[in-house]
């Protein structure tokens, strides 16, 4: 068992859907959260920036983190898409197992 929970950052609730559904339908994840109205402050290109973005929390396996990252950032529209992954260290053990 080899749990990972994939942070994921979106311009649209559009978006995330179509990621998130593409994600579960190819069996690169078990579950994909949506959260909406996050609000971002970053820098991007050397000037700092606010908006509204949307969350993906993706729950999978180690053995498929490269394929997930390799998935979001091709139908992403962001130039640098934030994909992170952190792996599970701990939870309930029949949800781990799940995933």
């Amino acid at each position: 068992m080899d749990p990972h929970l994939i942070y994921i950052t979106v311009p649209t609730q559009e978006e995330a859907m179509s990621i998130g559904q593409a994600l579960v339908s190819q069996r690169l994840a078990a579950c994909v959260n949506i959260l909406e109205h996050m609000h971002a402050i970053y820098w991007w290109k050397g000037e700092m920036e606010s908006g509204e973005e949307v969350v993906l929390l993706a729950k999978t396996r180690g053995s498929l983190v490269t394929e997930v990252v390799r998935k979001v950032t091709a139908m992403h529209s962001y130039e640098c898409p934030c994909v992170v992954s952190v792996p599970i260290t701990g939870g309930h053990p029949a949800f781990l197992e799940w995933i």
